[in-house]
């Protein structure tokens, strides 16, 4: 990941994002710089717009969020269970989980 944020931190100086200046500021970092990873990295670079590919990146974590609980729809109201119904799945689940450990 360290390598995705030198090439992003170098792009974001303005500055071309090339093995040189990726060793350096991996190195900067702390980072024992791989030039394989680094090479590998700029080969996969060839051809991406950093700053579309960013804007991709910030709408993506809110497209794979896990939905949220079901609400009901403007009108619609929730089904509510009485006790016992509850009881009578809880203990099916249970029982269920209970084949899980023989």
């Amino acid at each position: 990941m360290e390598y995705i944020y030198a090439a992003m931190l170098i792009h974001k100086a303005g500055r071309k994002v090339d093995e040189t200046t990726m060793k350096k500021v991996l190195e900067a970092a702390g980072v024992k710089a791989d030039d394989n990873r680094i090479k590998a990295l700029i080969a996969a670079l060839e051809g991406v717009d950093i700053e579309e590919a960013i804007k991709k990146a910030a709408v993506a974590p809110v497209a794979a969020a896990a939905p949220a609980a079901e609400a009901p729809a403007k009108g619609e109201k929730k089904e509510e269970k009485s006790p016992e119904e509850e009881k009578k799945e809880e203990a099916q689940a249970a029982a269920g989980l209970g084949a899980l450990f023989g």
